[in-house]
């Protein structure tokens, strides 16, 4: 059985990558299973999905704690261990990482595991035009490095995944040629068996405390610890010539990360901007443009 975990954030297609590769999987002629864990299921919150494929039956159920590949599309969620982006990758024939820059990515992060990186991002914004919606390049990139599908059966499942969510055949055909270029920019890894003695994948579950999985009124605030600003993908920016105070993106933000300083001119909490761009939808002026988020590693 060939066991793919997928890591991002809520906005970035996770569920859709899964689904990608289980239907190339199927048109492959393999048994297939994917699902999705959405946690908070808001945008930019952590998001993991999991796809099995083999020859027979799968009766294995729920979470891959055991990967044979690992794909992580968003670097800055290796910043936390609490993700869990790299559990398991002593199993892991390789992890691949959705980075411009991986020499200077593994300066910061121990991966301890063979690595595999490509800016999955930069070609989905060149082809479709918005940067956030990595699911076909990080389904085409798991596509690959299993090296079981061809270009011809990936290229189907894009198609037939994106039409079911509505896409137009314009932006399909855009979706299939990232598809295309991630394809040919990764080559086939070669599947270690697992290491792992298969009794090891049972767990036991236990009963945790309610309040473990229930909002406490008890609990104090924390939002203000939580720096979400690494969730962003695109950056926003005020021109404070033409902006003219009207505090429409101070009254908008859903995350309260706008605040108006002493002369009425907002002021953006980049440590808790999630980068939803709410606010330049909402400037009358256009004063708020956004940028690609860049990171110094």
């Amino acid at each position: 059985m060939i066991r793919i975990r997928f890591h991002g954030r809520g906005g970035h297609g996770i569920k859709t990558a899964s689904r990608i590769v289980g239907t190339a999987a199927f048109l492959a002629g393999y048994q297939v299973q994917d699902s999705p864990i959405y946690g908070a299921e808001r945008r930019g919150a952590p998001v993991t999905a999991f796809t099995r494929m083999d020859t027979t039956s799968i009766l294995e159920r729920g979470i891959i704690t055991q990967p044979n590949f690992i794909i992580c599309g968003d670097e800055t969620l290796l910043e936390s261990p609490a993700t869990g982006v790299l559990v398991g990758r002593e199993n892991a024939s390789a992890v691949f990482i959705n980075t411009s820059n991986l020499e200077a990515l593994k300066e910061k992060v121990k991966v301890g595991a063979h690595t595999v990186a490509l800016d999955i991002t930069q070609r989905t914004l060149a082809h479709i035009g918005k940067a956030s919606a990595l699911s076909v390049g990080l389904g085409a990139a798991a596509v690959r490095l299993s090296g079981l599908i061809t270009i011809e059966q990936l290229r189907e499942a894009v198609g037939i995944e994106l039409e079911e969510l509505g896409l137009d055949a314009q932006v399909i055909e855009k979706n299939l040629r990232l598809a295309e270029e991630v394809y040919g920019g990764l080559e086939k890894v070669t599947i270690q068996p697992g290491k792992v003695p298969p009794k090891e994948l049972v767990h036991e579950m236990a009963y945790d405390p309610v309040l473990l999985g229930t909002p406490s009124i008890l609990a104090p605030g924390n939002a203000e610890a939580r720096q979400t600003g690494s969730w962003r993908v695109e950056r926003p920016e005020i021109d404070y010539e033409h902006c003219t105070r009207c505090g429409l993106c101070f009254v908008g933000c859903p995350d309260g990360a706008i605040a108006l300083d002493e002369q009425g001119y907002p002021v953006i909490d980049y440590d808790h901007c999630k980068g939803c761009l709410i606010c330049l939808e909402q400037c009358p002026r256009h004063s708020i443009t956004s940028k690609k988020e860049v990171r110094s590693w």
